[in-house]
């Protein structure tokens, strides 16, 4: 028979929970009165696409309540927060297809539908909604599709003048081989329609390459210049389709390279100079107001010694929003969903110029203590699972607090074991922060000689293979609190040393995988030296402050 609506009993209350049957054992919903806005949600938890859209959806709901709209929520993730029959009226427990919402729209008739909260997924589906018809409330379809086509964006931001790294689509291995030639090795390869970066890789040579086109099923590859040792940042943007509003420039305290949902990040930036900053925002406004934005956008930059290039922007929330709403005290998602519905970012009267008097620090939460055969190095394909967030007025001590809340907590005091590929000056002051700060410093052959030239004393620490006790003992025997390893770029030495990364993970030891995070854990252990009582406030108490 025709699809009807069961009811999902809902403690409290009259059920405002519904589920597509061909039975309708329930009956169908009442459509209710006119003007009611449908909002997409996230679809289930998984790798990249988590609970950061699940809030963006709820405080979206808030916000049109607060209007006085009825809000009608599609999500298929009964775990959700979004998911509270309390929250909207009513709620879809469906699948985020094309067809299944095009049902939903069918009964609701809503007045239009706001797809920006609920990431990759419901912006899938949005392209589907356009094409039949439904309108779409916020930015724009067309703006979401030239930004999503690597082509056309390019394009966008050479008529611009905004720099973005130099690269192309290839169609078979031989196209991208040609194609990785001219850009020079290594580049960074994406194929088509891949999420959370799940079909990233930092590719160094042809073979490598051919390997990876050939996992791409048929589809493009995409292919960009890496830009080694850059910096990368974002920006989370409000716009009303002329004006733009940002709150902060974040800076990721990993290379670029890591993917965005992986690295640990910092607002305020504690090494971006105001010049860039103020370049970066520049940006910002002229792609919002290129691509009308009405809504959130979120843009990312690489910043080295080339200058500052866009690599991505997305004209939806961001898995940052939660980050910088706390941090700066702003209800962005709330604010954007005024902006879908026609209001102008003057009408909001939001503060300029605000100065943050807090550094937050975000942390990714991963999975590796599930899975201790798996190598910890992270990439351009994200693997966390979650994310925490440390604020304090010193950068070192919110790097702290986030690793506490991320349950790898930096040791007071012990053994640092240290064996990186790096021959640099970083590696030098990471090590001298860790000795004043009373720790016994432990080393690789390789390693050891480098500090050793420098002036700096360290202890063999053995590699497996080559005597015993090895490094794999010291860490199951407790002899070591903290691991800095960083891999080489090519996929053989991974094998190499992938074992001390491992066993640190299984004996629950804290373990840095590249040089930048490391020097924030320096920090963090020098700044609790300084400061050994860490008083905590409440969120609403640091809110109170900010105004």
């Amino acid at each position: 028979g025709a699809p009807g609506w069961g009811a999902i009993p809902v403690s409290g209350g009259n059920s405002a929970c519904f589920f597509s049957t061909r039975h309708a054992a329930g009956g169908a919903p009442d459509a209710g009165k006119p003007g009611k806005i449908l909002i997409l949600g996230g679809g289930p938890n998984r790798i990249g696409q988590g609970l950061e859209f699940d809030h963006g959806c709820v405080n979206a709901a808030a916000a049109l309540r607060e209007a006085g709209h009825a809000a009608v929520l599609v999500n298929c993730n009964p775990a959700a927060v979004s998911t509270d029959a309390a929250l909207a009226g009513p709620l879809y427990l469906e699948p985020l297809t094309t067809g299944d919402v095009l049902e939903i729209c069918e009964r609701e008739k809503p007045r239009g539908v706001i797809a920006q909260f609920g990431g990759q997924v419901a912006a899938g589906v949005a392209r589907g909604l356009a094409a039949a018809g439904v309108a779409l409330l916020g930015t724009s379809a067309e703006a979401a599709a030239v930004a999503g086509d690597r082509g056309r964006f390019r394009e966008l931001l050479k008529r611009l003048g905004i720099p973005t790294p130099e690269g192309g689509e290839a169609a078979g291995a031989d196209e991208a081989v040609a194609l990785a030639e001219r850009l020079g090795y290594p580049v960074m390869a994406r194929i088509a329609d891949g999420r959370g970066g799940e079909t990233a890789e930092v590719v160094h040579d042809a073979a490598m390459l051919r390997e990876r086109v050939g996992k791409a099923g048929g589809r493009p590859v995409f292919l960009d210049r890496f830009l080694r040792d850059a910096l990368e940042c974002e920006a989370d943007a409000l716009a009303d389709g002329e004006d733009v509003f940002i709150p902060a420039v974040m800076e990721h305290i990993e290379l670029a390279g890591v993917h965005s949902g992986d690295a640990a990040c910092v607002l305020p930036p504690v090494s971006l100079s105001p010049e860039r900053v103020e370049t970066m925002r520049a940006h910002t406004r002229a792609i919002a107001r290129e691509l009308r934005v009405a809504g959130l956008m979120n843009v990312q930059f690489a910043a080295g010694v080339e200058g500052v290039f866009v690599l991505k922007a997305t004209p939806r929330a961001s898995r940052t929003v939660p980050l910088v709403s706390k941090v700066c005290g702003l209800p962005l998602a709330r604010l954007a969903a005024r902006l879908a519905l026609g209001a102008k970012l003057a009408d909001l009267k939001l503060p300029a110029g605000k100065t943050i008097p807090r550094f937050g620090v975000k942390e990714s939460v991963f999975p590796f203590g599930r899975f201790p055969d798996v190598d910890p190095v992270l990439g351009p394909e994200m693997r966390s699972t979650g994310s925490v967030l440390g604020l304090s007025p010193d950068f070192g001590l919110a790097f702290r607090k986030s690793q506490e809340a991320a349950q790898s907590p930096l040791p007071s005091s012990g053994a640092v074991l240290i064996s990186v590929r790096e021959r640099v000056p970083q590696v030098l002051e990471i090590a001298r922060t860790f000795a004043a700060c009373g720790f016994r410093l432990k080393a690789t052959s390789g390693t050891r000689r480098f500090l050793a030239d420098n002036g700096i004393a360290a202890d063999l620490a053995v590699k497996i293979n080559e005597g015993r006790p090895d490094i794999a003992d010291d860490i199951r025997n407790r002899l070591i609190q903290l691991v800095i390893n960083t891999p080489v770029d090519r996929r053989g030495a991974y094998v190499d040393d992938s074992y001390i990364r491992k066993a640190a993970i299984r004996y629950n030891v804290p373990c840095m995988t590249t040089l930048a995070a490391a020097a924030a854990a320096a920090r963090g252990v020098a700044a609790l030296r300084g400061a050994p009582d860490v008083i905590g406030e409440s969120l609403q108490e640091y809110h109170a402050g900010l105004r």
